[in-house]
């Protein structure tokens, strides 16, 4: 089992890992974030692979993400799970900076995002009613209830378009609709993973109260030094997680993509088909 930890604002460093080496992949989607950095866990015998979203000295904005690349490089290495933090602002007021969340659902507010591996060719239908695979996430929220936080387990993380924080309006309209917490990561990197074939959850530090509160402005500076702060809390919840991941998965996330394409195998470009072999081969020779 090799494991994916995707480090989010404020994570720029994997876990503590042994036989540790640096992996430059090569995708058909461009280089990833930074060379993925791939060791032991411990005791454990498993493998990770730790990847941070924005780089080791945060340099990539969240529109211009290499997304694709970073999700496809996890799989080539053999990852079958990924664990991914995130910063957000709180969209209520029982969840305060410091609060971990582990949200069930997202809603999509982005705009200028390639969200798929598949066009040029080949069309794929993916359902995406469940964006996180449930099995991992409750073993997150789990793995969580062992650290000193206040954890929440569900929810809906609104993810926009950035890299501006929120107007007043949108934030309001956001907190009118029940959700909980609003960042700028989880989209497209959660419907790549499902295309991928692979179990993904997140957790979410609280960096803040978004613009919403009377007494919150939000800043730079109050996101940088709360995500300082969650950052404990988040990697003893992943490196818990890690430790304790059943090997098995009973989940849908490993066969995701089977019934999903649209396009029959003769019709499908050369050049696309040797593109996304990785992910949709064994369907495609059937």
């Amino acid at each position: 089992m090799t494991i994916g930890f995707i480090g989010g604002s404020g994570i720029y460093e994997a876990l503590p890992l042994s036989n540790t080496r640096g992996e430059r992949v090569e995708t058909p989607y461009g280089d990833p974030s930074a060379p993925v950095t791939v060791g032991e866990f411990g005791d454990t015998g498993r493998e990770v692979a730790f990847l941070p979203r924005h780089g080791p000295d945060h340099r990539h904005a969240p529109t211009d993400l290499p997304y694709r690349a970073n999700v496809y490089a996890l799989k080539k290495l053999g990852v079958t799970h990924v664990i991914a933090s995130n910063a957000v602002g709180s969209l209520k007021e029982e969840l305060p900076p410091g609060t971990l969340v582990i949200p069930d659902q997202i809603f999509d507010r982005t705009k200028r995002r390639e969200s798929s591996f598949f066009g040029d060719g080949v069309v794929v239908h993916q359902p995406f009613a469940e964006p996180y695979c449930p099995d991992l996430s409750a073993h997150l929220a789990e793995a969580a209830g062992g650290v000193d936080a206040t954890v929440r387990s569900g929810g809906t993380y609104v993810c926009i378009e950035g890299p501006q924080f929120s107007t007043k309006a949108e934030s309001e309209f956001y907190r009118s609709q029940g959700w909980d917490v609003v960042g700028m990561t989880a989209i497209p990197e959660a419907k790549l993973a499902r295309e991928a074939e692979l179990c993904y959850a997140t957790i979410a530090g609280v960096t803040d109260y978004d613009v919403w509160k009377d007494d919150s402005e939000v800043t730079l500076e109050e996101v940088l030094e709360n995500a300082e702060k969650n950052e404990r809390a988040i990697k003893e919840t992943v490196e818990r997680a890690i430790r304790t991941l059943p090997a098995d998965r009973d989940c849908a996330c490993g066969d995701a993509l089977a019934g999903t394409i649209n396009t029959p195998t003769e019709s499908i470009p050369p050049e696309t088909r040797e593109r996304v072999d990785l992910l949709v081969g064994e369907y495609l020779d059937d």
